[in-house]
């Protein structure tokens, strides 16, 4: 993931923002979940290098996705990103899933970067189709609109939000700068996002600390966390956002997808894995599971 990522982070302020107003006038609003969901994945499955600690000894290309359910409960589905998968492709994956998984896929980007959000070629229709065979295991999808996609362009956004299905759940993330520019344009948006319960992404990253506006939208928050190859700051971000996530659930808030990423993603099952660990010791109200590296020989370990 190469957007704001930079060569030296040493006089990033890693701290996380307050919660704006809107955040806590949200969270007012909503029934307290007495059991709050915390679901924690990575971007992909396909990845060899896993092999011998998040999956088995042999293990198989064609199981990958079945062992990283297992160690998993979500999954930031960047192949639909790409393609809208096919009929057989959405029942394999949900085959494949426990119970409890949950796939967020991306928005297509034949819809994302057209220029009216795929309105007027049939592709929204084609793509939620798809994905609501995914059944019990569809989560938040999310739309990741492309830089160029500035505030000017709100009216196409909200065309977009009136069209989409508001029974599939749906989050947005913004990366061009005159959204952050100042409070005005933000709230525009927040409050659309709002009135159509469409989730507004977080994301955490070292080069563009505007886009961590920690600004909730429904009861549902979205997390895109980008490491910089576990370095200790990575570790103590995550600290602070379990504190976030405590403070957030106690307040109303029923579930978050929390998305690790490290370089090249060889690393973001270990930053999972130390989320999901703190999380259960030390909130043990919020449902959640992750990773338990495999030893040789077939067994597991965790590594914290």
């Amino acid at each position: 993931m190469k957007f704001g990522k930079i060569p030296d982070i040493t006089k990033i302020d890693f701290s996380l923002p307050p919660d704006p107003p809107g955040t806590t006038a949200i969270l007012s609003t909503l029934p307290k979940a007495k059991a709050p969901k915390l679901y924690v994945g990575c971007t992909g499955w396909g990845m060899k290098e896993w092999i011998g600690k998040v999956y088995p000894e042999k293990a198989k290309a064609k199981d990958y996705l079945s062992y990283y359910t297992k160690q998993f409960n979500t999954i930031e589905l960047n192949t639909t990103h790409y393609r809208i998968p096919s009929v057989e492709t959405i029942a394999k994956w949900k085959n494949a899933a426990l119970p409890d998984f949950h796939f967020c896929p991306k928005i297509p980007q034949t819809i994302s970067h057209s220029r009216d959000l795929g309105l007027s070629k049939g592709q929204i229709q084609v793509f939620c189709e798809a994905i609501q065979g995914l059944e019990m295991h569809l989560g938040c999808c999310f739309m990741q609109l492309p830089p160029y996609f500035g505030v000017d362009r709100i009216m196409i956004l909200e065309k977009f939000l009136d069209f989409f299905p508001n029974h599939i759940p749906l989050a947005i993330e913004v990366r061009h700068e005159s959204w952050f520019l100042n409070q005005q344009n933000l709230s525009q948006l927040a409050s659309l996002l709002e009135r159509k319960q469409v989730a507004f992404v977080i994301t955490d990253v070292a080069g563009r600390r505007d886009v961590l506006h920690q600004r909730l939208t429904n009861g549902i928050a979205v997390v895109r966390f980008v490491g910089n190859d576990l370095v200790p700051s990575d570790f103590s971000r995550i600290d602070e956002w379990i504190i976030r996530l405590k403070e957030w659930t106690e307040q109303g808030l029923q579930a978050a997808y929390f998305f690790t990423h490290e370089p090249d993603n060889l690393k973001a099952p270990e930053l999972a894995q130390y989320l999901v660990e703190q999380v259960q010791k030390l909130l043990p109200n919020i449902q959640t599971r992750g990773p338990k590296w495999h030893e040789k020989g077939g067994g597991q370990m965790s590594l914290f």
